[in-house]
């Protein structure tokens, strides 16, 4: 379970030949904490120049306002040509929802975005795609017709007002273009053919456009047009699928290279079945795929999932191995080994820096516990057992939907499977989240106390920071507490070979929820807000009380069965 926010920004600039104009952008957006550069692509015959970072939403916003104001003091659109069409300095400027984060969520901040550039710049500034303010503002050719020759016109016309900022053509720096879009995945499946006619032919058939329509024989016949004089085109079979073939001289193989515009409408996984399905109608086999550039997490975890469902086994599995599943089905490593490290976005994004307990082997983490260091404690240890809890009912729900002779509840035990590692995942996170709580009162005794005004910001700290650690573990306790469904089902209607397992499961849960209210009361003893230590406590007794009453109920039905 990914709980960052994480967003993509991808700014074209009208610059591709003066490499230390663009190095002085980058140097901008490298300047914010909380933002990796990804891609930086120059065009010299576009004088176009695409950038590409990532990070949390606000780091991503401020970092591409930088970019924007260095942009519009080192390029002269008065003096720029290039082959690609463009209104300013910075061209366009699209914000990119890549997890934990909603497309709703992103236009806005896209807006917010534009509002700043368009105040604070005095820069002209339109809003296109999700961010746009009007419809007909939406497509992003539409905004940048007439380009910035026509700029001054346009900005004349009351129609065009700009959606932020003055009405005024800057010269200098022409108007900036900012939207909110989805993420695109640039896919490639290989053929074993060499044929570019076979490839198009595949390709025609599942790309959103299509083929044009024809009389007679559908390849020598006549196109068929409508009174506009335009092709009349038979849609393909994928929405938001741009396709083509060709042959690529260095594999010897032909491909079907895809940009998947919205990955939400058509996944990588269901456009790699639809090319195979397609290919193998036309006498073609589909030997792998290709990745270039980026995917998120997400994508890939959905399309292991999906193959693993496809083989009526539970997806209940860890995300490397429903990544592996993903890469395996799809032959992602038939042209260079597929690194989850290097291509899954959220794996990019990795602190690399920071030692997290759940990462150590289980070894190293009960050397680390018996260590003189206070931290992990019972309250991390408490986690820890509520995500082995959960592990063993999912380890039962798995074992249940595999079981020989159980063919037909395989679903019913999957998703509990998928459910429960959900659960030990969360539990997993709130292992470091506990020692965090824990070290953020080490540093807060540590605040300066010399004078009154430190006494007391140090005082706030230590009280906000007790309050933290407090509902650390009661988080803990909650979460814990989803685990005994889970255990109840296995040990109801899960397979009775396994019954120990899961009450072992419920033995770790009550153990983990005991341990984590220890640690709710011995931490808000030292609160001056006794309102808010009264209240954990209640909750806590509560949950505390549940989690007994849960445990000897399943117990008893174990000791009956066994």
């Amino acid at each position: 379970m990914n709980r960052n926010r994480i967003i993509e920004c991808v700014p074209n600039f009208s610059e591709g030949r003066d490499m230390e104009k663009i190095r002085e952008i980058t140097d901008e957006i490298e300047s914010v904490e909380g933002v990796r550069l990804l891609d930086v692509d120059p065009g010299r015959d576009t004088n176009r120049t695409v950038v590409t970072f990532v990070g949390e939403p606000e780091a991503v916003c401020e970092a591409a306002y930088r970019a924007v104001r260095r942009a519009s003091q080192v390029i002269d659109m008065s003096k720029h040509s290039g082959a690609h069409p463009r209104l300013g300095a910075t061209d366009v400027c699209p914000l990119v929802p890549v997890a934990g984060i909603t497309m709703e969520e992103t236009a806005e901040l896209a807006r917010g975005l534009a509002k700043r550039i368009g105040e604070e710049l005095s820069l002209p500034v339109y809003c296109y795609e999700a961010a746009a303010l009007e419809e007909k503002r939406r497509n992003l050719a539409t905004v940048r017709a007439g380009e910035y020759e026509g700029l001054k016109k346009k900005l004349e016309d009351p129609s065009w007002k700009p959606d932020f900022g003055p009405a005024r053509f800057d010269a200098g720096a022409g108007a900036v273009i900012v939207g909110a879009r989805d993420f695109l995945v640039a896919f490639n499946v290989n053929l074993n053919t060499t044929s570019v006619r076979r490839a198009n032919a595949i390709a025609f058939d599942v790309r959103e456009r299509g083929r044009e329509k024809r009389e007679g024989n559908p390849i020598t016949g006549k196109v068929v047009k409508d009174t506009d004089g335009a092709p009349v085109m038979i849609p393909g079979s994928l929405k938001a699928v741009k396709a083509i073939g060709w042959y690529i001289p260095e594999y010897r193989f032909a491909q079907i290279s895809m940009n998947l515009t919205n990955i939400s409408v058509t996944p990588v996984h269901v456009a790699f079945d639809e090319v195979c399905r397609k290919a193998d109608a036309r006498g073609v086999r589909v030997t792998g795929s290709e990745l270039v550039g980026l995917i998120p997490l997400k994508a890939m975890l959905d399309a292991g999932r999906y193959f693993l469902h496809k083989q009526q086994r539970s997806a209940g599995v860890s995300d490397a191995e429903l990544i592996d599943t993903a890469v395996r089905s799809m032959g992602l490593s038939e042209l260079k080994p597929f690194n989850p490290d290097e291509e899954i976005i959220e794996y990019i994004l990795r602190d690399k820096s920071v030692n997290r307990l759940v990462d150590l082997s289980l070894a190293s983490f009960v050397r680390e516990t018996s260590s003189e260091s206070p931290a992990p404690g019972g309250g991390s240890v408490s986690a820890a057992m509520g995500a082995m809890g959960a592990a063993l009912g999912t380890m039962v729900a798995n074992l249940s939907s595999h079981k020989r002779g159980w063919d037909d509840r395989w679903e019913e035990f999957a998703s509990w499977a998928e459910r429960g590692v959900q659960m030990q995942t969360r539990l997993l996170e709130l292992v470091d989240e506990d020692t965090d709580a824990y070290n953020a009162i080490l540093d807060a005794f540590g605040m300066p106390k010399g004078s009154e005004e430190e006494k007391a910001a140090r005082s706030a700290a230590v009280e906000e920071a007790t309050k933290q650690a407090s509902l650390v573990p009661l988080t803990v306790m909650k979460e814990a507490c989803n685990n005994f469904e889970l255990l109840a089902e296995m040990i109801n209607k899960g397979n009775p070979n396994s019954v120990t397992d899961a009450a072992v499961g419920v033995l770790a849960t009550r153990a983990c929820i005991r341990g984590a209210f220890l640690n709710v009361r011995i931490n808000v003893k030292g609160l001056h807000d006794r309102a808010f230590a009264d209240s954990l406590l209640a909750e806590g007794r509560e949950i505390d009380v549940r989690a007994s009453e849960a445990e000897d109920d399943l117990l008893r039905k174990v000791r009956e069965s066994v």
